[in-house]
């Protein structure tokens, strides 16, 4: 399975928002410092407004920021805000769509496949990246993609 720009951005500017002293970002500086276009980034942003991982704060000094604590917003949440369903291949949720399903070894296969794909994300948390990326970056601030 393969995850769109949608979630990978997403994400990124999920982590972003977390990593910056202030509480409320300019959107405009996250899509820079992610090198996110405004306009794509915008488009994100609402569903995950509308999800409660972020909320919009209006004004002079607006912008956006975290809706929660960084480890109460599991990947999960996220991906499925901006993808929807993950599934590797369609009967895994829905036995129906292949006359093999009861006999398939693969769909078997691929419901472990799908599960272990949940329990990662459902088991990050915003909290955990902000950790791995002072790990990795020795706790300097998001320049440019981290994911």
């Amino acid at each position: 399975m393969r995850l769109s720009t949608k979630s990978r951005y997403g994400t990124r500017a999920i982590l972003d928002i977390a990593l910056q002293e202030k509480t409320v970002i300019p959107l405009k500086e996250v899509a820079e410092r992610q090198q996110i276009s405004l306009s794509y980034l915008e488009h994100l942003i609402t569903p995950l407004i509308i999800g409660s991982i972020l909320r919009s704060n209006r004004g002079r000094e607006g912008g956006i920021s975290l809706a929660k604590p960084p480890a109460e917003i599991k990947l999960s949440e996220v991906i499925q805000i901006l993808e929807g369903p993950t599934v590797t291949v369609d009967c895994v949720n829905n036995a129906s769509v292949c006359e093999r399903s009861k006999l398939c070894v693969t769909r078997d296969l691929w419901i472990e496949v799908n599960k272990a794909m949940e329990d990662v994300l459902q088991s990050t948390t915003i909290a955990d990246l902000v950790e791995r990326h002072g790990k990795k970056q020795g706790n300097q601030p998001p320049l440019g993609p981290q994911i």
